[in-house]
């Protein structure tokens, strides 16, 4: 770095260590971004603090931003400093987000104890991108107690959000055939809770029943845990009490058996497969020439990305 962004980033993180908020925005902003002071600043915050990480996933309409606000309450009410991670679907040409789950959110505008942040989930093929495992680590090094990751919850952002999170809620409703998705492969692993969201529509008991019949084929899972499924209404906040406490119980079940550290270390590896996934993407968009004698049978794929990977090999 540069003397100038040297400066820049002591101040930063001078700012972010006192306890700045704009601090953290801008932070945030970087590493979104890329920019090399916000990877200097990643470098220096991350593995600081320990959050109890959350994901929150299912299908769109669900109900997962008003059941996430309503977890919120419950953090709240015992104390706990929140941060939370909406990861937005964009547009893969303009990488804008919509920012529906931050408008659910914002009676917490005016908590100091809450900070919720949009991110978007460009270039990450339908799931997580690896930005958001960055943002997690400056949320945690900034010492909240709890952050909800929030996903798009569609294709592969359910199976994304397992690796990055300490404790995944897939939200399901009694409508929608719901419990067929969450039968396909993949979705059923990844969840350690179940939350039957809209109970109060008709079907509520039978998406319940086939999911206890599911679970009992699924295999055992680390420890022994058993995923619990509970039934809430986050529009009147039926049920969520409950829900907060199983989300607790599965953090205390990963200290009993020593399984946060895998978490950790599988949270990193997601995020640097994710940088290489990115340079991929962005190299293959630039090797026009390239992907055509791909297309014309005069190179395989394979052919292909070690000349991209490493250029002296180029055929």
């Amino acid at each position: 770095m540069t003397p100038g962004q040297e400066n820049q980033a002591q101040e930063l993180l001078h700012r972010f260590r006192q306890g700045d908020t704009r601090a953290l925005a801008r932070a945030l902003t970087l590493v979104e971004a890329g920019h090399p002071l916000g990877q200097e600043l990643l470098k220096r915050l991350r593995g600081q603090g320990q959050a109890k990480v959350v994901g929150v996933t299912g299908s769109p309409g669900a109900g997962k931003s008003t059941l996430t606000d309503r977890l919120i309450l419950e953090a709240r009410k015992r104390g706990e400093r929140v941060g939370v991670l909406a990861v937005d679907p964009s547009s893969p040409f303009t990488g804008g987000a919509i920012l529906g789950d931050r408008i659910r959110m914002m009676r917490h505008h005016q908590d100091p104890g809450v900070y919720i942040r949009s991110l978007a989930s460009r270039g990450a093929l339908g799931g997580l991108a690896g930005a958001t495992v960055a943002a997690l680590a400056l949320l945690e090094a900034f010492g909240f107690d709890r952050i909800f990751v929030e996903t798009v919850g569609v294709g592969q952002s359910e199976v994304d959000i397992a690796r990055v999170a300490d404790t995944t809620l897939l939200v399901l409703t009694p409508a929608a055939g719901d419990a067929v998705q969450a039968f396909k492969a993949g979705v059923m692993e990844i969840a350690d809770l179940f939350a039957v969201n809209k109970f109060d529509l008709p079907g509520g008991e039978r998406i319940i029943q086939e999911l206890k019949s599911a679970l009992e084929l699924a295999p055992p899972r680390p420890g022994g845990w058993r995923p619990p499924i509970y039934p809430t209404v986050a529009a009147t906040g039926e049920g969520v009490e409950a829900l907060f406490e199983g989300l607790e119980a599965h953090y205390q079940h990963l200290l009993a058996h020593g399984l946060l550290e895998a978490h950790r270390l599988e949270r990193a590896r997601f995020e640097v497969e994710s940088v290489i996934q990115e340079w991929g993407r962005k190299r293959t968009q630039g090797a026009e020439d390239l992907v055509a004698r791909v297309a014309r049978g005069e190179l395989s794929p394979e052919e292909a990305a070690w000349a991209l990977l490493d250029p002296k090999a180029h055929p």
